[in-house]
């Protein structure tokens, strides 16, 4: 019996070559009250966002470079002091979320935020031309979990909307 010629296996086997993946651009709209939204971009390149209650889970999944929008159902937190409107927009930057010692032992995760300027904008106009909204009557159901991605469509509708400029967000 002849034998075969040897052949190596690994170049038989071998995975191809990946392509590098980009991630894409991700998109975020946060809950706050408009007093704690306004508190995180007050401060000139010190802006930062912190979402549900401080906690760190929600902020593992907003990565550097993605856009956030700050969504405000009221002025003040708890209050009946409706708003329902955007306050800010900007990029989130490089960096893990971090504790932030607020006082009196509340120690909430946040995230560094390149604030960009722009004007808060009423949700209403912006409603029907959401693609996130599923149900005009229920409107507001996504908005309970304080943090969830968006579509690029969407968040240009909000960028849009508060006259923010594409260029400092990434278009």
């Amino acid at each position: 019996m002849t034998a075969l010629p040897a052949v190596a296996q690994s170049s038989l086997w071998a995975e191809p070559p990946q392509p590098a993946v980009i991630s894409p651009r991700g998109n975020w709209i946060a809950v706050a009250s408009a007093t704690h939204a306004r508190r995180g971009c007050a401060e000139r390149d010190a802006g930062y966002m912190q979402v549900c209650h401080g906690k760190v889970a929600p902020l593992r999944r907003v990565k550097a470079g993605d856009r956030v929008a700050y969504y405000a159902p009221t002025v003040t937190m708890g209050g009946s002091d409706k708003l329902q409107a955007f306050v800010s927009i900007g990029l989130v930057q490089l960096g893990d979320p971090y504790a932030f010692d607020m006082g009196d032992g509340f120690v909430p995760f946040r995230k560094d935020v390149a604030y960009v300027p722009a004007k808060e904008a009423p949700i209403a106009p912006l409603l029907d031309h959401f693609e996130f909204v599923q149900d005009r009557t229920r409107w507001g159901y996504a908005f309970r979990f304080g943090l969830f991605a968006i579509s690029d469509h969407d968040m240009r509708l909000i960028a849009d909307a508060m006259g923010a400029d594409a260029q400092s967000l990434h278009w």
